[in-house]
């Protein structure tokens, strides 16, 4: 499970590196390059139901391996996309990463929470994100050098020619993360991995597990938790370089990306020991809070202090995403695959957040539009405070 989520991480974390590049390539504005993040964010959504469904029909090992060839696909695309070069093959090779990404959320998180007692499953997730952390702290690296490092001068033969250069600096990390990924899905499938049932799928599970009052809010604290997470690193590169903060060149910002991620990979294996001992509502709560303060501080900063403010937000993410997740679907019995599903569908917080940041940097500046983001921490520090008190409703097993 840990190697699943380091690979999903530095496919994930790479989009980071892919917005201020294909920004560049294509001539577009912040709210067009924020469609990479619209377009990967929003398969969560439309494919997370479905894939809940594939899941009960095909088991928890198939779905996991279907997962994997299917991103691969999406990531041979873009070999096609640099080829031609065209943006819109770009965002439908994304789609298809995140539909392979969809039912690998859907299938691991349920699947790691089930290997264990229910009371140490925030402990067990925030260990498997970890490495998924590991991942998106290795990936902007390796973009950094791989991708944007590539000269931005204009070679003989006009813009076409420009693009065709610049487009295919994606070729060489994708062809390669493709590979990975059936290499993956072939160990999964000969593993012995231990039978768990995946439960029956009957789509009014779903109407079930939305009466949970802690699942229906849980919805809202993971769109805006994934929200706030990918806002801060789609546009991390751009605020580095603004003349008030650090005024540096994409390819030396983007190196500091990993900070922030590496961030939540710290805080997640120190987190795992952590939400053994205390009550992880109260540990949600508490890094909320922080989070937020620590964006208002770079929102309103300047220079070293801003940059770093923004970068320690990463540390605060850290246990938010298997804790939220694991609150979630506690006690929801027979309808935790529906449950499961509804979570992940909340994943496209990760587009509609960085969309509406993007438009109003296009309108002003990407300081100021970071200032929407201590709202999304906001409510998960209310999801924190009140998790415990609400409960879930029980979910008869039938």
């Amino acid at each position: 499970m840990a190697s699943l989520f380091f690979l999903l991480g530095v496919l994930t974390s790479l989009n980071d590196v892919l917005v201020p590049h294909l920004k560049e390539v294509f001539s577009l504005g912040y709210t067009g390059a924020s469609l990479i993040q619209v377009t990967f964010f929003s398969a969560y959504f439309v494919m997370a139901l479905p894939s809940g469904h594939v899941l009960t029909k095909v088991g928890y090992q198939r779905g996991l391996a279907m997962s994997l060839v299917i991103s691969s696909v999406g990531a041979l695309l873009f070999l096609a996309a640099a080829r031609l070069p065209s943006y819109h093959v770009f965002l439908v090779g994304l789609f298809l990463l995140a539909t392979g990404f969809t039912l690998l959320q859907v299938s691991a998180n349920p699947y790691v929470a089930a290997l264990g007692p229910a009371q140490t499953a925030s402990s067990r997730l925030t260990l498997t994100q970890a490495f998924n952390s590991l991942g998106t702290t290795i990936g902007p690296l390796a973009g950094s050098w791989l991708i944007l490092s590539t000269p931005m001068s204009a070679p003989a033969g006009g813009e076409a020619a420009y693009r065709l250069q610049q487009a295919a600096a994606v070729r060489g990390p994708y062809m390669v993360l493709a590979g990975s990924l059936l290499a993956l899905a072939v160990v999964v499938l000969l593993l012995r991995l231990p039978a768990l049932p995946p439960g029956k799928s009957r789509w009014a599970d779903v109407s079930t597990a939305w009466q949970a009052p802690r699942l229906r809010r849980g919805v809202g604290a993971i769109f805006f938790y994934v929200g706030a997470e990918v806002a801060i690193g789609s546009f991390l590169v751009s605020f580095l370089g603004e003349p008030h903060v650090l005024a540096l060149p994409a390819v030396a910002a983007a190196r500091y990306v990993s900070i922030y991620w590496g961030g939540a990979m710290v805080g997640r294996f120190l987190g795992t020991p952590l939400l053994a001992r205390y009550q992880p509502s109260r540990v949600l709560l508490a890094l909320a809070v922080i989070a937020a303060g620590l964006v208002a501080m770079a929102v309103l900063g300047r220079g070293a202090l801003a940059a770093a403010a923004l970068l320690a937000v990463g540390l605060c993410n850290s246990i938010m995403f298997p804790t939220i997740f694991s609150l979630a679907i506690e006690g929801l019995g027979a309808a935790t695959a529906a449950g499961s599903g509804l979570l992940v569908s909340a994943i496209v917080g990760g587009a509609v957040v960085p969309l509406l940041v993007g438009v109003v940097a296009d309108k002003s500046s990407v300081s100021i539009a970071l200032a929407l983001v201590p709202v999304s921490y906001t409510y998960i520090a209310w999801y924190g405070k009140t998790a415990l008190r609400i409960g879930n409703v029980p979910v008869r097993n039938s």
